[in-house]
């Protein structure tokens, strides 16, 4: 089986920051990487330790959400780059994976 090498990137957000649809913007239409997606979370908290849930009687529109994205890791290094600059410390992560080719 032949693979290949990509880098991994997940960012961690919340979804009352509204930056998912930039984000989504950028990397599908500037950056063309060759995945994304998006998870919204039924529940988590962060930084602050507030909880955030997504129960029946708290509907909540501020639940975490989870981008992640793949590529090549020279050009997943240039997103990474412009990311450190709009994406708060601590909440992107990435790593190196296979994917079959």
């Amino acid at each position: 089986m032949k693979h290949e090498e990509i880098t991994v990137v997940r960012i961690y957000l919340s979804e009352g920051e509204g930056q998912v649809n930039t984000l989504l913007k950028r990397l599908h239409d500037w950056e063309k990487v060759r995945g994304v997606t998006v998870f919204r979370g039924i529940s988590g908290f962060g930084e602050t330790g507030e909880l955030h849930t997504g129960g029946l009687v708290d509907l909540s529109l501020n639940l975490p959400v989870v981008v992640e994205f793949f590529d090549t890791p020279d050009k997943i290094a240039s997103i990474i780059e412009h990311f450190a600059t709009v994406i708060k410390p601590g909440h992107m992560v990435w790593w190196k994976a296979q994917v079959n080719s």
